[in-house]
């Protein structure tokens, strides 16, 4: 099996040969397929080394401490207070079905 780097220098030559426009429809649909499977192979390693990575930034100090398993808990919990779960979220702050009553 190939490794990341080579199979991202792969996607690559794949989208130029594509974009090059010299080989035929049949052939550049085939292509698009391979790079659809390259590129869902890489998204996957992707997100597994992240998570590594998440594990590794985060073991705890102590033995026994529970690892934080988010890299950036400060942006999880700002997207948390945006995410429209006020009282306005299910209707019941919305004042036009208070005027239609």
């Amino acid at each position: 099996m190939k490794n990341f780097e080579e199979r991202l220098k792969e996607l690559e030559e794949v989208g130029e040969r594509i974009r090059e426009g010299k080989i035929s429809l049949d052939d550049a649909v085939k292509e698009f397929e391979r790079g659809i499977r390259l590129a869902k192979g890489l998204e996957k390693d992707l997100a597994r080394i992240e998570r590594k990575v998440e594990v590794l930034v985060n073991e705890p100090d102590e033995p026994g401490e529970k690892p934080v398993l988010e890299l950036f808990p400060e942006l999880s919990e700002a997207a948390g207070a945006g995410s429209g779960a006020g009282p306005a979220a299910d209707g019941s702050g919305d004042t036009d079905n208070a005027t239609e009553s």
